[in-house]
């Protein structure tokens, strides 16, 4: 049995209260789902500024073992009476997105970081027992080496990094400062079910699922071999979930979270595109899609060129293994998306 077995195996015999902030969202949710399947108690948060209310409902709402709140991480009152009682904290509200930060880097800094302290405060006053945070391979910026390893990191390169960056500053101040055991989550590139299609920063396989079946073509941004290490979002909930209960000599330190393998933004339309003509059982608009071809633009401002990530540390302190590469994440996902991308 790997760690993870372990874990939960322990889990549905003795209950702990989580707090989930960003509920409500892409990650939030699938925690907030996998939480209550394993028996524990769930208090859910969400100001619904990019989550949705059909996540809630889809996932929790009405569990007798589930509380969700409607409020904002920056509302120090509100984040006080909800972290009262909680034992673990997996911190996910955020305002993702390069571009958004770039267009609007204040209100990015609102969320990501006087949100974050925010809720840290609340999470030391109410003696919560372990923070998790989501963090972001962004942090790494102009760093050029590969694989990304923690220890070593470049220059932010757009408002969204450089609020990331901050939240680890911060958690590692709380711990060493008022003892409160944090661990953050160096996210690559999270992809699955409830993945916002909408919007002008939505992430680009859902925005690309849907052009691919509308017919439209899918833009690249530069020559297509710019690579990311797509991580599925079951991989993302596991390393949540252990470092939730990780012993305190993990604490006070940030994790990639991936799977250390590199996919071109040209293979993952080949694998979008053929994917989704597989699941299609019309013959013509099977040959459309597998007719389609990507279209090329400029490098988009503030992107990194490549993404890689080094688990090893994941792997040694927290058990982390995971479960799906970037093919077997799409073999689940691609229905999903192909279904609500219409």
């Amino acid at each position: 049995m790997s760690r993870y077995d372990d874990v939960r195996a322990d889990l549905q015999h003795t209950p702990r209260t989580w707090l989930v902030t960003g509920a409500a969202g892409f990650i939030g949710s699938h925690l907030v789902e996998t939480l209550l399947g394993l028996g524990q108690r769930v208090v859910g948060v969400d100001n619904f500024a990019t989550g949705s209310r059909q996540n809630i409902d889809d996932v929790g709402a009405g569990h007798r073992h589930f509380a969700f709140h409607e409020g904002d991480i920056t509302d120090a009152a509100f984040m006080g009476r909800v972290s009262a009682g909680v034992g673990i904290v997996l911190h996910q509200a955020a305002l993702g997105s390069v571009p958004r930060s770039i267009a609007d880097p204040q209100a990015t800094h609102r969320a990501n970081v006087d949100g974050f302290l925010t809720t840290l405060i609340a999470a030391r006053d109410a003696g919560v027992k372990r923070f998790v945070y989501a963090s972001s391979s962004s942090v790494y910026g102009d760093d050029p080496h590969l694989p990304k390893v923690e220890d070593r990191v470049g220059k932010p390169l757009s408002p969204y990094a450089a609020t990331k960056a901050i939240n680890e500053v911060y958690a590692g101040v709380f711990q060493q400062t008022y003892g409160l055991s944090a661990i953050g989550l160096r996210y690559f590139n999270v992809f699955g079910p409830r993945q916002d299609k909408n919007g002008p920063y939505a992430a680009v396989i859902p925005v690309w699922v849907g052009r691919l079946l509308a017919g439209e073509p899918c833009n690249i941004n530069g020559d297509g071999d710019t690579s990311r290490d797509f991580c599925f979002v079951k991989n993302a909930v596991q390393a949540n979930i252990l470092a939730g209960v990780a012993d305190s000599a993990a604490a006070g330190r940030a994790y990639n979270v991936a799977c250390g393998a590199r996919t071109t933004l040209s293979s993952l339309f080949t694998l979008l595109r053929d994917g989704l003509a597989g699941l299609e059982a019309d013959p013509s608009r099977r040959s459309a899609l597998l007719a389609a071809v990507a279209a090329h633009g400029p490098f988009r401002p503030g992107d990194v060129r490549h993404s890689l990530a080094d688990i090893g540390l994941a792997r040694l302190h927290l058990g982390y293994e995971p479960t799906h590469d970037v093919g077997q994440g799409l073999d689940e996902a691609l229905a999903w998306y192909a279904t609500h991308a219409r």
